[in-house]
């Protein structure tokens, strides 16, 4: 291929990605009051939210039902050919349902329309058309910015489909915004894989008990290395006679300040205020701190300021998974 060739090729991929963000714009600045009436009546749900769509709609539908899922919204699609066969059985009074057709008027969406209509589920439509049977019906319709399809000869759903999923994660993120659904719930809801690992709570991985390296801020340096070496994670912490964390000392310190002698006390080698860490922090908080402060290790506490107490502490090879 020429390099010319190649550089109409890019040219046209950017045209495709510009007119399409062009569309996002307009789609952003054509938000109002129906969006907001549509996040209320979604963050009012008492049932379930239904997500139903047809074609190229329906594939959308699927993933905006799956966001919603997954952010702390109980969610399910509908296919609306397979629920004017039956599958409206699934649709019960208290539920709220977004159903999402370019031109508003498919012929599955007036029967499923008029069921929701009867057991008093509100609508929520995403549509091109304003006229349309499902803009009409829709007690909050959204509407698409008329905006002609990208590509050649306009035929394949693409643009459309691209401001309809991106305004299902519009509504996705505000619900969860107004719902305060947080990393710690997204977690509980993706307990698999990376993500799921990084999204646990430290408790979970770190050593606790006679595991966790502490010494005396007193103690004599002699000591210090025992302890260090029987519990194999490079670092002591150093406590006060309360049981409160005053400082750290890791085997780089014990390197930096072997030509000293061991005649000294862990107070005198000790690093203060030292980095710590909550039980109830996530391991993605833990790795960032390990990233930001370049350290392996954090104490883990209970309390604050001077009054940290060290219940664990946390390696980072013991979290499952790095950046």
């Amino acid at each position: 291929m020429a390099d010319s060739e190649k550089a109409n090729l890019l040219e046209f991929g950017r045209h495709v990605l510009r007119d399409e963000a062009r569309a996002l714009d307009a789609l952003a600045e054509s938000l109002g009051e129906a969006f907001e009436h549509a996040v209320d009546v979604i963050v009012g749900c008492r049932g379930k939210l239904i997500v139903a769509g047809l074609g190229k709609s329906g594939h959308i539908g699927r993933k905006i039902s799956a966001t919603f899922a997954s952010t702390g919204t109980t969610s399910v699609f509908l296919h609306l050919a397979e629920a004017i066969h039956g599958d409206l059985g699934m649709a019960d009074s208290g539920d709220v349902a977004i159903l999402i057709s370019l031109s508003g008027e498919t012929a599955e969406l007036e029967p499923v329309i008029d069921h929701f209509s009867a057991v008093s589920i509100p609508v929520i439509g995403i549509t091109g058309n304003s006229h349309s049977l499902l803009a009409r019906a829709a007690s909050a319709p959204l509407l698409l910015p008329q905006w002609r399809e990208v590509g050649p000869e306009s035929v394949a759903p693409t643009t459309s489909t691209t401001m309809s999923l991106a305004l299902g994660d519009a509504l996705a993120m505000t619900v969860m915004h107004l719902k305060g659904f947080d990393r710690s719930d997204f977690g509980r809801l993706h307990p698999g894989g990376a993500l799921g690992a990084r999204l646990k709570p430290i408790s979970r991985v770190m050593h606790s008990g006679n595991e966790v390296p502490l010494t005396r801020a007193d103690s004599a340096m002699r000591d210090v290395i025992v302890e260090m070496t029987a519990k194999r994670l490079g670092v002591v912490g150093v406590i006060d006679g309360e049981g409160y964390l005053v400082g750290v000392i890791t085997d780089g310190d014990l390197r930096r300040h072997m030509e000293e002698g061991l005649d000294h006390t862990a107070s005198e080698f000790m690093t203060g205020s030292p980095k710590t860490i909550r039980s109830d922090a996530l391991i993605d908080d833990a790795l960032a701190m390990f990233d930001e402060h370049r350290i392996t290790t954090l104490f883990v506490v209970e309390g604050k300021d001077e009054r940290r107490r060290p219940i664990g502490i946390l390696h980072i090879h013991d979290c499952p998974v790095t950046r």
